[in-house]
Parts: C-alpha cells; sequence; structure tokens
C-alpha cells in the first residue's frame, strides 16, 4: 500500500529534552451546563486555615519564586521576635494557670503529705498497734469450695431419651382411637401401653457385670479357681494384640491386591510369595499364610528361601515333612540341611542328619563345623582329618585339627595346611604357639621370621596393625615369646625412617591401653636397640615396669638405662628409690654415690641422698651431706632443706642463722622468710615474726602464702582490721587470685559478718568464675535448700575440678546418699590424685559406712598416689611432729581433722 505515512516512518511525537508525561499536569475538569458554578470546596477541618479559611491560600495555584521565598523568610523572622517579646509574660501566664489548676485538683501524694510528716512522731507501741487491712472480699470468695458433681439418676436420662425420640409413622391403636390411649414417653401413670423408647440403664450394667463375670470364668482355673491370667505378661499382650484401623485395611487390601498380582504374573519369583505369606502372617490369618506358601513352593521348588520360609510358618509336627520334602528338591542346600538338624531335639538325629548331609555336599566348611561341634574330641579329631581332605582351603579346620593333635602330629598338619595354604598368616602364628607350649622357644623367632619372608614371597602385603593385633591376642591367651616374636619383626614394617620413634612411642600407648603389657614392653625394647640414648624411651619403659612389672624387672631396666644415660637424674633416682623401698638401705646409697660421681652438682641427687638419710633415721648424716651440698651446690632448695632439717631437730637458732645467710644469697626466694616468721610465732615473738613477713612481702610481693601467714598472724592476735587490710594488699597485687579472695571471704564469715562474706564471695566468683576452691566454698555457705542449685552452677563452670567434686560428694554425704558420695569422691581422686584432702574425705567416708576391705584399698591407692597438696593435708603434713610420718600414717590423722557433713 502507498499514499500514506506511518508513526514509525516519522519517528518519535517529541523530542529527546521533552519534560515527560509525568510532569504534565492532569487536564481540566469538565464543567457542567452552569460554567459560573464554583468548584466544589473542601470543607473537612484539616483543610481549614485560620489565616486563609478553608481551601489553602487563594494564591495556592500560583507559581512560588525566589522574591516569595524570600517575603516568607522575613514574615516568620518578625513573627520571631515578636514572639520572643511575649515569651516571658507567657510562662509567666502558664505558670500561674498551673498552680491553680494544682489548687482545685491537688494530687494524692499532697493530699497526705501532711500526714506523712506526722507519722515520723510515731512511737514504736502506736505503730505495733495498727490494725491489718481486713479482707474485703465476700465470704465465697475468701473461702472457695470445690464445685460439686452429682450424677444424674438413670430415669432423668431415660426421660431425656424419651423425650427426643421422633418417630415417621401411626400406630395403629393412635389411628383407631385418635390418641386417648397413646403412650405418654417415659411413663406409665394413667396409659395402658408401655413406651416404646423407655430405656432402663439399671438393666444394662447388670449384663455388662453379667459379660464380664462371664469372661473372667472363662480364663479361670475349673479345678481350684485360681487365675490363670498372667499379671505381668497381660498389658503386653494386649499391646501385641493386632488391631486395624479403617485406613490400614484399607493398605492391606492394597497389598494383597498387589501381591496376588505378583505372583499370579511370575509365579517363579519366590520373594512375591515370601511377601504375600508375610502379610497374610502380620493380619493374624495364619492358615492363609500357610496356604500361601505352599502354592509358592509347588511354583517354585529350587527356591531355598520360599522353604525355607514354608518351615517357618508350619508348626512342629508338619515342619519335619516340609523339611524332608525340601531337600529331596534341593539336596545341596546347607541351610536345608541345617534347618533340618535344628528341628530335630536329640544329638544322635542331628549328628544322622550331618552326615547324610555331608555326603550329599562334602565340600561344605559349615557343615564340617557344625558336625565336629555335636562330637567328642577323639570322634571330632577323625572327622576333622576327613574334613580337611574334603575342604583343604580351610584355615579353621586345620587348626581345629592340629589343636585336637599331639605335638608332633599337629606340627605335620600344620606343615600340610602351610602347604595347601601358604598366603594365610595365622597359621604361622599358630605353629609359633605349638613350639612355645612345647617350651621350643628357640623355634619361635625362626618361625615368625620365616613366616614374613614366606608371606612376602607369596605377594601378601603385611600389615603391621593386624600384625600387632594378632601379638596382643597371643599375648592373651598366654603365649608371650610369641607375641615378642611378632612385634620384633613388624614394628618397623613400612614406616620412614623419621617416624620411627613417634609411632613406636603411639603403638605402646595402645598396647598398654588395651592391656597387652608384654607387647608395650616388646615395643620399647625394640625402641631402645634403636634409640639407647633416648631418655624419654627409658622412661617410659621405666614406668611400664613399675606400674605392670617386678621390682627386679625395674631395677634391671633402670641399670641399663643409667649405663646408656648417665646424665639423667631421675633415672639415677628412680633405682634409689626402688632400692630404699624394698628396703635395701645400702645398694641405694650406692647407686646414688655413682650418681654423684655422674651428676657431682646435681641438686635432685644431693637432696635425694639427704632424704634417704633422714627417713631412716641418720640425722648426722643427713647435716653433712646438706654442709657438703651448700659448698658445692649451694642453690635455694639446698639452703632451705638444711633449715627444714635444723627446724625439725628442733635447733631453730641453728636454723635461723641458716635463713638469714640464705636470704643474702637468695634474697627473693619467698619461703625463707615463710620458715622464719614461723619459727619466730613457733617461740612466741609476734613482732619478729611480724617483722619477717613484712620484708617477705615487699621483696616477694607476688607470693600468696606469705600475705596469707600475715593475715592469720594479725587474725590470731585479734587484728582484724589489719588482717582485712593485708589481704586487700595482697588482691591489689595479686589480682584474680582465688586463695585470696577465699580468705577474705572466710575472715568475714568466721567473725559473724555474713553479708560482708556472700557480697565479697559474688565479687570473688565474679571475678574468677572457673576457680574450684571458690565455688566449693560458696556451695556450703548457702542454706541446705539452696546448697544443690549452687552446685549444679559449680559444675557447670568447674566440671572437672577436684575441690568441686569433693564438695558436690559432702552435699550428697550430708544428704545420707552414701553410694553416691563415694562414686564423687571417687572421680575426685581420679581426676586430681595429689589432693590429699579428697583422699582424707574418702577415707572418712569408707571408715564410717565401708568395709575393711574398702578402708585399705583407699589405704594402698592413697599410699601410691603420694598427694602432697590439699588444706588440712599441708596442715598436717608439714607439721614438725609428724615430719618423720609417711602417706598410709598421715591419711588417719587428716581425716581426723576433716568435717564431713555441714
Amino acid at each position: 500500500a502507498t499514499g500514506f505515512t506511518t508513526r514509525s516512518d516519522i519517528g518519535p511525537a517529541r523530542e529527546a529534552s521533552d519534560i515527560s508525561d509525568e510532569r504534565h499536569p492532569k487536564p481540566p475538569r469538565k464543567r457542567g451546563d452552569d460554567d459560573d458554578e464554583e468548584e466544589e470546596v473542601d470543607l473537612n477541618d484539616s483543610n481549614y486555615d485560620e489565616f486563609s479559611g478553608y481551601g489553602g491560600s487563594l494564591f495556592s495555584k500560583g507559581p512560588y519564586d525566589k522574591d516569595d521565598e524570600e517575603a516568607d523568610a522575613a514574615f516568620d523572622a518578625i513573627d520571631k521576635r515578636m514572639d520572643e517579646r511575649r515569651k516571658e509574660r507567657r510562662e509567666k501566664r502558664f505558670k500561674e494557670e498551673i498552680e491553680k489548676y494544682r489548687q482545685e485538683r491537688p494530687k494524692i501524694q499532697q493530699q497526705f503529705s501532711d500526714l506523712r510528716r506526722e507519722l515520723a512522731t510515731v512511737s514504736e507501741d502506736a505503730w505495733r498497734n495498727i490494725p491489718e487491712v481486713g479482707d474485703i472480699r465476700n465470704k465465697k470468695q475468701r473461702n472457695p469450695r470445690n464445685e460439686k458433681f452429682t450424677p444424674v439418676p438413670d430415669s432423668v436420662l431415660s426421660k431425656g431419651l424419651a423425650n427426643s425420640g421422633s418417630t415417621n409413622t401411626l400406630d395403629r391403636r393412635q389411628q383407631q382411637l385418635g390418641g386417648f390411649q397413646t403412650p405418654y414417653p417415659g411413663s406409665m401413670s394413667g396409659f395402658n401401653t408401655p413406651s416404646s423408647s423407655e430405656l432402663d440403664l439399671v438393666r444394662i450394667g447388670q449384663a455388662r457385670s453379667t459379660l464380664v463375670g462371664v469372661k473372667l470364668d472363662q480364663v479361670s482355673d475349673s479345678v481350684e479357681g485360681q487365675t490363670v491370667v498372667d499379671p505381668k505378661g497381660y498389658l503386653t499382650d494386649l499391646q501385641s494384640s493386632t488391631s486395624f484401623a479403617n485406613a490400614d485395611i484399607g493398605d492391606i487390601k492394597k497389598a494383597r491386591l498387589l501381591l496376588n498380582s505378583v505372583t499370579t504374573t511370575n509365579p517363579n519369583h519366590g520373594p512375591g510369595w515370601i511377601a504375600s505369606a508375610r502379610l497374610e502372617e502380620v493380619t493374624g490369618r495364619m492358615q492363609k499364610a500357610r496356604n500361601v506358601i505352599t502354592k509358592g513352593c509347588e511354583a517354585c521348588p529350587k527356591s531355598e528361601d520360599v522353604w525355607l520360609e514354608a518351615i517357618r510358618l508350619q508348626p512342629q509336627e508338619t515342619s519335619l515333612s516340609i523339611v524332608s520334602q525340601a531337600i529331596r528338591n534341593m539336596p545341596n542346600s546347607v541351610k536345608l540341611w541345617i534347618r533340618a538338624s535344628e528341628l530335630e531335639e536329640e544329638i544322635i538325629s542331628k549328628k544322622r542328619v550331618f552326615r547324610r548331609a555331608l555326603e550329599q555336599i562334602p565340600n561344605s566348611v559349615r557343615l564340617w563345623k557344625e558336625a565336629v561341634e555335636l562330637e567328642d574330641p577323639e570322634d571330632a579329631r577323625i572327622m576333622l582329618s576327613r574334613a580337611v581332605e574334603c575342604c583343604p582351603h580351610s584355615v579353621d579346620l586345620w587348626l581345629a585339627l592340629a589343636r585336637l593333635e599331639n605335638y608332633d602330629n599337629a606340627r605335620k598338619v600344620l606343615n600340610k595346611a602351610r602347604e595347601n595354604i601358604p598366603t594365610d598368616r595365622q597359621i604361622w602364628i599358630t605353629a609359633a604357639k605349638l613350639e612355645e607350649a612345647n617350651d621350643n622357644i628357640t623355634m619361635v623367632d625362626k618361625i615368625i621370621e620365616r613366616a614374613i619372608a614366606s608371606l612376602k614371597a607369596n605377594m601378601v602385603e603385611i600389615y603391621r596393625d593386624h600384625w600387632i593385633l594378632d601379638a596382643e591376642e597371643a599375648e592373651r591367651s598366654g603365649s608371650i615369646h610369641t607375641c615378642q616374636a611378632i612385634i620384633k619383626n613388624v614394628i618397623g614394617v613400612g614406616i620412614e625412617e623419621e617416624d620411627l620413634k613417634d609411632t613406636w612411642m603411639e603403638d605402646a600407648e595402645s598396647c598398654i591401653a588395651h592391656g597387652a603389657y608384654a607387647c608395650a614392653r616388646a615395643i620399647y625394647a625394640r625402641s631402645l636397640t634403636v634409640f639407647p640414648n633416648k631418655k624419654g624411651i627409658w622412661l617410659r619403659a621405666a614406668y611400664l615396669e613399675k606400674n605392670h612389672g617386678t621390682k627386679e624387672s625395674l631395677e634391671e631396666l633402670l641399670q641399663k638405662a643409667v649405663a646408656h644415660c648417665p646424665k639423667a637424674e631421675v633415672l639415677w633416682l628412680m633405682g634409689a628409690k626402688s632400692k630404699w623401698l624394698s628396703g635395701d638401705i645400702q645398694s641405694a646409697r650406692q647407686i646414688l654415690a655413682l650418681a654423684f660421681q655422674a651428676n657431682p652438682n646435681s641438686e635432685e641427687i644431693w637432696l635425694a641422698a639427704v632424704k634417704l638419710e633422714s627417713e631412716n633415721n641418720e640425722d648426722e648424716r643427713a647435716r653433712i651431706l646438706l654442709q657438703k651440698a651448700r659448698s658445692t651446690a649451694p642453690t635455694a632448695r639446698v639452703f632451705m632443706k638444711s633449715a627444714n632439717l635444723e627446724w625439725c631437730l628442733n635447733k631453730l637458732d641453728g636454723a635461723l642463722a641458716l635463713l638469714k645467710d640464705a636470704i643474702e644469697h637468695y634474697p627473693t626466694f619467698a619461703k625463707f622468710y615463710m620458715m622464719i616468721g614461723q619459727i619466730y610465732e613457733q617461740i612466741g615473738d609476734t613482732g619478729k615474726a611480724r617483722e619477717a613477713y613484712n620484708d617477705g612481702v615487699k621483696k616477694c610481693p607476688k607470693s600468696v602464702p606469705l600475705w596469707l601467714l600475715s593475715s592469720r598472724l594479725e587474725i590470731s592476735k585479734g587484728e582484724i582490721t589489719k588482717a582485712r587490710s593485708l589481704i586487700e594488699r595482697g588482691r591489689s597485687r595479686n589480682p584474680k587470685c582465688p586463695e585470696l579472695w577465699l580468705h577474705a571471704v572466710r575472715i568475714e564469715n568466721e567473725h559473724g559478718n555474713k553479708p560482708m562474706g556472700k557480697s565479697l564471695m559474688a565479687k570473688a566468683l565474679q571475678e574468677n568464675s572457673d576457680s574450684g576452691i571458690l565455688w566449693a566454698e560458696a556451695i556450703f555457705m548457702e542454706t541446705r535448700p539452696v546448697r544443690r542449685t549452687k552446685s549444679l552452677d559449680a559444675m557447670k563452670r568447674c566440671e572437672h575440678d577436684a575441690h568441686v567434686l569433693v564438695a558436690v560428694a559432702r552435699l550428697f554425704w550430708s544428704e545420707s546418699k552414701v553410694t553416691k558420695a563415694r562414686e564423687w569422691f571417687h572421680r575426685a581422686v581420679k581426676i586430681d590424685p595429689d589432693n590429699g584432702d579428697a583422699w582424707a574425705y574418702l577415707y572418712k567416708l569408707e571408715l564410717q559406712h565401708g568395709t575393711e576391705a574398702q578402708q585399705q584399698s583407699i589405704l594402698k591407692k592413697c599410699t601410691t598416689a603420694e598427694p602432697h597438696h590439699g588444706e588440712v593435708w599441708t596442715v598436717v603434713s608439714k607439721a614438725k611432729e609428724n615430719w618423720r610420718l609417711k602417706t598410709d600414717e598421715l591419711l588417719p590423722l587428716v581425716s581426723a581433722k576433716l568435717t564431713a557433713i555441714v
């Protein structure tokens, strides 16, 4: 088409710089016929202005330019100026109005202000005689009673039922007589016919009782009158009874239809028949299930699972015929033969079944095992001889035969087994065990070496972990040399040289955790041949012998250890202590003398020699040794031990002289100041004791025990204020120190200021939220009902702190829960065996509630642990009259000082 132009030909109607449609004003509203009619005005109050009236400004539709803006700014400035001139007068008028309003309508608080002022003059007796406010509620509200419900009689129920009944036909007599003899529902008075809708509920209840009685009679014994209902299993039987809802019944029908389709379309599919039979079994239709599985056996005579399901569903009397039929159809089925033996009750019949089965399937290892288990050892050996011929590749049969043969025949059997199965390690390990059992120890290591070489030659990979497990099993069976030979030959397989030490230590720890101490001992022995100068390996081996070995083995190991590591002081000390504990004091001295030669200036060896002499009442020898030690190794500990020995021997002047000399060499060693102060306290010179403590806290401000001793000295003299001041200074020098906080709390509690004590405890817990000693104290600062809650808070914060565990155990003890208390005390000593107070509490518990064996067990364990810490333990053990006592003698003394229940 031609001769016309479209929009696409000429482009858009506006230029790009034109204003968009959104900026254009709306078209004017069309007026009606009367052009002079004014536009409708919005007369809403929100549209009203005091100056311009309704509809806003007269000039609101005009343009708003810069001149208008300047004019508005000028008028606003004038208004603001005028408002400031009137502000003072306006505020004054507003204040007067408020005061006038308050006078006319005063607040309740102001109305009673004069009465409140008069309360200051009320006497105490008048105040006590003020009557209580009465209860203005009515009697019903003040004494509420439970709502009572009275059962409705049967007559009311029957009458209501009759009134609610309806009929849609007329009775014949109603039609004839017009309703004059129609029965009135629910009643017989004045009428000739009874109500058709009358219901006798009493008779219904009697009938129900009769029915229940009949059912109970059915389950009762007709002879003795005793019930045969199992009272314990009755509810279980009710729960196991199958009940199906409508939805379940629908699902069962769908499943039955589906399975029926499966068995119809594919009758040779055995799982379909099994599923169909089990569906019927689940729904309680056992006979139907048996019929279905019988059809399945006919349709799938070669299906082993179908026959087994049929045997399971059939009762005992018919299952034998089913299993015989199944075996005729499938004579090579091992499961069917085993099921047939299970159905037999006599051993002879079972043996007969297995022998017939082995005639049919002579190469079945499972059948041979089942048959051998029923025989006595001699017949079993004969059967196993035949079994290894029929199944030459079964390791279990070869090993079982070897166990039943004598030594020579067992060796021959194992050799034949190795020829038939050259890739199995169990045959070699059994051969090694056989040689060890017959005291042929030299062959054990050779057999294991040959085993490794033979398996490698047959392309069998050697797995260390599997062999180590075999070694642990050999140790459990008593073959110690076999396990050591296995460890020796396989421990280094597949490990890089730089990883040998770490890997072997991990293997040893794993064996110790499994209880295989001989394996761990063999690993350490192999490690020490490769790393003979490693002190850590010698220590691990020594601790193993100390905990799980004998004294002889420990001493032998330590002799080798000090020969290879003469500079290892701890090894010398372990050897000396072992000799000392065994009572050989002279040998212990000889070991320490050799240790002096190897380590001439060793502080530890000097102090060990001193302890050996002092523990054996050789005080003069100990003093001579300490004098030599001060000349050759004048360390702070040597001076301290020297002064302590003089103090224990009651030579206080010598002790003070040694301590003053020691302070010149070591002025920042806090224990010197503590000992000087305690000696002066013992003498009774409080001033010098206070001076010693003050010097100590100046030189050693970080020593918490010094602050505590200084504070306790002031408390003992009644200077509570000074004690508080010292603890405050100590806390400022040692922030977040729970011991100082605890002492401050106890000062307040012991002197009757418990509110202050609680306040300090709250601050202490806020600053040291994970301190066990503070939480333990906080538990017993509460009243009895609150202690349980406080202990839960403590366990959340310090779950693995021995002090909290001991506090919880004491809490259970106070509630007479002895078993739980014992359990928590055991947890405490397991977490921190160095806590002597925990051992003492546990021993005290056993003294009160335990047996003699339990008390001796705790005493023995505590002696082994050798605790050195604990608030009460340190006080008793460091008392000078107890300095010679050992752990088993200290434990009863500490437990006697403890208070179990608070």
